[in-house]
């Protein structure tokens, strides 16, 4: 498959590129900063853009068969730049008839709060109501965003994310199973995530997963 990836040059981003050039994918990384992605392959191209500018996205998203979006940011303050990224990817895949779009979001997001309080106290009493808080929120807009599109969607809500190494073990549930582990590492995210790329497993669906 042709795979474009937002979210490149972080962790998680990097470990979808990884993975799915071993696995013969042709990948497209979408990045601010070029330079940030340091892996070379011969089925992988890098393409400069800002999720915010929506004419670099439509051209990037030409000729793909999937989007994977590990899109994050790097700033507490209240911003809409996921939700605004993610509204413009959707715009992008629609004009260019890209069906296929998988999202990392976060346990705690829309119908799996209930599911935050197994992420222990630190995460459910300090760092996500008070210094994510903004974060979350505009997860939310992006998730709702996600699910009113036509594209058949996946939004993937993983546990605490650790730089573990890759296991292939790990736990797919839905938003009202409260018996998981409270991590999972970005390696087995992204194992996840190309498990069920070419597939119609959880099509419109949000799945959380762990280890």
């Amino acid at each position: 498959m042709k795979v474009l990836v937002f979210g490149s040059t972080g962790a998680t981003g990097k470990q979808i590129i990884k993975q799915a050039l071993e696995l013969g994918h042709h990948v497209t990384a979408f990045a601010r900063k070029p330079s940030e992605l340091i892996i070379k392959h011969k089925n992988l191209t890098i393409v400069k853009g800002d999720i915010l500018k929506y004419d670099t996205i439509e051209k990037a998203a030409q000729f793909h068969d999937a989007v994977i979006s590990a899109l994050g940011i790097r700033t507490l303050k209240k911003n809409s730049i996921m939700s605004e990224g993610t509204q413009n990817i959707i715009n992008a895949m629609q004009k260019q008839n890209v069906k296929r779009f998988i999202c990392i979001s976060s346990i705690g997001v829309g119908n799996s709060k209930e599911q935050q309080s197994s992420l222990g106290f630190l995460y459910n009493r300090i760092l996500i109501p008070y210094m994510m808080q903004n974060m979350f929120g505009d997860k939310e807009l992006q998730e709702r965003i996600i699910q009113k599109s036509n594209l058949n969607w996946t939004i993937v809500r993983p546990a605490i994310l650790t730089n573990g190494e890759k296991t292939g073990k790990f736990k797919a549930f839905g938003h009202n199973d409260k018996n998981y582990k409270p991590k999972i590492s970005r390696a087995d995210v992204a194992g996840f995530i190309l498990d069920i790329l070419d597939n119609n497993k959880y099509i419109n669906e949000c799945v959380s997963v762990s280890e």
